[in-house]
């Protein structure tokens, strides 16, 4: 999911992660294998945000999914994998 810049400001207080800026050069290449999204990168390599879909739920919420592991020591080289959720879930936004 492509995040708002308050729901960005909501992710990253709670999930320690950098933000790829939308001109980063592998965006556009990144977008082309995963969707549309805002990707964050971590300690343990790339990752997004999925909505939860739990409706009824008192909050808008999503859930970490890992992308890709770096496959190097120095962080420089992302090996993609299945999606694979982390179990991690961000509160977007509050319904009350």
């Amino acid at each position: 999911m492509k995040l708002s810049s308050t729901q960005l400001e909501q992710t990253l207080s709670q999930f320690s992660a950098e933000v790829l800026p939308d001109d980063h050069p592998k965006v556009t290449q990144l977008n082309n294998l995963f969707g549309d999204h805002t990707f964050f990168l971590d300690d343990s390599g790339l990752k997004v945000l999925e909505p939860t879909g739990v409706p009824e739920m008192e909050a808008q919420t999503g859930e970490v999914v890992s992308l890709a592991d770096w496959s190097d020591a120095t962080l420089t080289s992302l090996k993609p994998h299945e999606p694979e959720p982390t179990g991690v879930v961000i509160v977007l936004q509050s319904k009350h």
